[in-house]
Order: structure tokens, then sequence, then C-alpha cells
């Protein structure tokens, strides 16, 4: 199963429109988003990219309220937590939060395979013991996200083209 993480998008809408391009292309099958909408427009843009959505906010999420509204209205395959998203995606257990501060703690637990945050907006890969904890970076600037692959255990970094 093709993962992408995605994370800060900051209202980007731009930025988000080419991300999945390139999302689709690679086949992904869903999409975690760890944080930063920043606004409604950007929520519904990346809900409605015909992917199962497992999504955190961030710190610039004001809108909690409308877009929990949006996601039982419009019946959007988004899986939306507050703080901490726990998942399991062919077989494999995942995390996702906003802050590094969090995820470490998360991946030094043990009981994740994966965990994924944004905040920083730098590209990161850490290994804690025997969790790969990564920031996808920034669709807002220096546009990227993280492309992961269940079946290989491989990830990498995709860079979006502004």
């Amino acid at each position: 199963m093709k993962i992408a993480v995605l994370s800060d998008i900051h209202d980007n809408k731009e930025n988000l429109e080419k991300a999945l391009k390139l999302v689709k292309q690679n086949k992904c099958e869903a999409i975690i988003f760890c944080g930063d909408y920043a606004a409604p427009p950007s929520f519904k843009a990346l809900a409605e990219a015909g992917l199962p959505v497992y999504a955190v906010f961030g710190n610039v999420d004001g809108a909690h309220y409308e877009i929990m509204r949006m996601i039982q209205e419009n019946k959007y395959q988004v899986k939306q937590e507050k703080d901490l998203l726990e998942v399991e995606l062919d077989s494999k257990k995942v995390a996702a939060c906003h802050r590094s501060e969090f995820a470490e703690g998360l991946a030094a637990t043990g009981k994740y395979d994966f965990v994924f945050h944004g905040h920083e907006h730098e590209r990161r890969e850490k290994k804690i013991g025997k969790t790969l904890s990564v920031c996808p970076g920034s669709i807002k600037e220096d546009p990227s996200f993280y492309l992961f692959d269940t079946k290989t255990n491989m990830g990498q970094f995709v860079k979006v083209l502004v």
C-alpha cells in the first residue's frame, strides 16, 4: 500500500493541487495529514482527493468545528483527530501528530512502526528504537511530501515543483 504523508498546507492551495497530482501519479491509496490546513478550503481540497485521509489538527487550525461539520455533512472519507491519530494500515502500526516533541515521545514507546509529524516545515527521517519518525516537510514552502510503501517498508521524499 502506498501512503502519501503531507503536512503544513497553510492554505497554499496551488502547491496542494500540485502535490495531489503527484500523489495520484504515484498511485497512493491513502493520505496521512499531520496538521495545519490553516483554513477549511484546504481541508476540502484534501478531503476531495478521492482517497481515504487520516489527519490531525495543527497549531494553526482554528476551524475545528467547521471542519468536523464538513466531514459529517459531506460524508468525506476522513478520519480527523485533534492531537493524535493512531491507525493500522496494511498491518503497520502508524501514529501521526503535529509537533515533533510529541512524535519523538510516541516513537520512543516502541508501540508504532511509523510516527509521522509536521510543524517544522523541514524534511526529516529519524530512527528511534524500532520506529521510523518522519517529518514530510511542508506543502506551503519548499513543498514536499513523504511517499511510503508498506509492502517494501521503503519511503522517499517527493519534492513538489512550483
